[in-house]
C-alpha cells in the first residue's frame, strides 16, 4: 500500500470528506518541540500504489492537527504550536494562503474538529486549558469554553447533535458540552492519568470513547457513565489518538507511543482484532475514510504516512 515521506515528524492525518483519494497531513520539525511545521495535501494515485503531493504549506511553528471543512471541498484548518489556527484554501494560489490566521489561544493548539452536521463551524483545543468555537466568516472566536484544569488535547463534535461536543484533557476528564449552555453538561472522570483523545460512536450518539496515558481505551454510555461499557487493554504505552469507524458500529482504531495501530471490536470479549507495527517511531495520527469503507491512514514521528485497506499489510506494495 502507498507510503508518503514527510520532511518533518508526522502529527496528524485526515481523509477529505469530499474526495476519496485526498488527505491532509500535519507535521512538525524536531518532534514538535521547536522549529517549523508543514501541512501537506496529498492524493492517492488511482493507477499505481503511490501518493502524490498536491500542495504543501510551510509554517514558522509546528503543526499539530488538521481538519477539513465540511462545507468547502478545498478548505482546511490547521492547529499551530504558536497558538494560532490557520485556514488554507487549496483552490487559491500559494501566495493567497493562509486565507486566515486566528490567534487567540495563549498556548499551543493541539486538536481541531469541524462540525459534521451544521458544517459551518469548528472547534480548537489548546494547551491553555480551553476550547474555542469558530466560524470562517468571523474574525474572532464565537465562544471560549474554560473548565478544564489542564491542557485540552482533543475535541470531537457529536455526529448527530449539532450543538454537542466532547473534550479530552490532561486533567483526566472528558467533558460533554452543549454550545447553548453556559457550562459543561457532564464530566466523566474517565481515567487516573491524562486523557489524550476522545471520539463519538458514529451509530450510537450516546457512546463516547476515551484514550489515556494509562494505555487503555474506555467506552462510555453518557446515559450511565459511572462505569465504562468496555475497557480495551493491549497497547504497551500511552494511546495518542482514537477514531470510531464511520462504517462499522463496533469498530474503533487507535495509535500509540508503542509504535502500533490497533483495531478493536469493543462489543466482543477478545476486543483486539488487529495490530499493525509498520511504524518505527511513535504513531500519533490515525484516521478512517468516511467515503471508502475500511480505508485507513496513519502517521508518526518516523516521518511516514501510510494508507491501507483494513485487512491488508500497510507495508505491502
Amino acid at each position: 500500500m502507498p507510503v508518503f515521506k514527510t520532511p518533518f515528524n508526522g502529527y496528524s492525518v485526515r481523509f477529505s470528506p469530499f474526495y476519496e483519494s485526498r488527505l491532509a497531513v500535519a507535521t512538525a520539525q524536531n518532534f514538535g518541540i521547536l522549529g517549523n511545521g508543514r501541512v501537506h495535501v496529498i492524493d492517492l494515485s488511482p493507477t499505481s500504489p503511490t501518493i502524490n503531493e498536491l500542495i504543501a504549506y510551510d509554517t514558522a511553528d509546528g503543526v499539530y492537527d488538521v481538519a477539513w471543512s465540511e462545507s468547502h471541498d478545498s478548505v482546511l484548518v490547521a492547529a499551530i504550536a504558536d497558538g494560532s489556527v490557520k485556514v488554507y484554501d487549496t483552490a487559491l494560489p500559494p501566495q493567497s494562503n493562509p486565507l486566515r490566521s486566528f490567534k487567540e489561544h495563549a498556548r499551543e493548539v493541539h486538536g481541531l474538529d469541524y462540525n459534521p452536521t451544521r458544517r459551518d463551524s469548528f472547534l480548537s483545543a489548546s494547551w491553555d486549558d480551553s476550547v474555542k468555537l469558530w466560524t470562517l466568516d468571523r474574525p474572532a472566536s464565537l465562544r471560549t469554553f474554560r473548565e478544564h484544569a489542564y491542557c485540552v488535547y482533543s475535541v470531537a463534535w457529536n455526529p448527530k447533535h449539532a450543538d454537542i461536543f466532547a473534550s479530552a484533557s490532561g486533567d483526566c476528564t472528558v467533558r460533554i458540552w452543549d454550545v447553548r449552555e453556559p457550562g459543561s453538561t457532564m464530566i466523566i472522570p474517565g481515567h487516573e492519568h491524562e486523557i489524550l483523545s476522545c471520539d463519538w460512536n458514529k451509530y450510537d450518539d450516546c457512546l463516547i470513547a476515551s484514550a489515556s496515558v494509562d494505555k487503555s481505551i474506555r467506552i462510555w454510555d453518557v446515559r450511565n457513565y459511572r462505569v465504562p461499557l468496555s475497557v480495551l487493554n493491549g497497547h504497551g504505552y500511552a494511546i495518542r489518538k482514537i477514531k470510531f469507524s464511520p462504517h462499522k458500529r463496533n469498530l474503533i482504531v487507535s495509535c500509540s507511543y508503542d509504535m502500533t495501530v490497533c483495531l478493536w471490536d469493543f462489543m466482543v470479549e477478545d476486543a483486539l482484532v488487529g495490530r499493525h507495527d509498520h511504524h518505527t517511531e511513535f504513531v500519533v495520527g490515525v484516521d478512517l475514510s468516511v467515503l471508502v469503507d475500511g480505508l485507513m491512514a496513519s502517521t508518526g514521528w518516523d516521518e511516514l504516512v501510510y494508507v491501507w485497506q483494513q485487512g491488508m499489510d500497510p507495508r505491502a506494495v
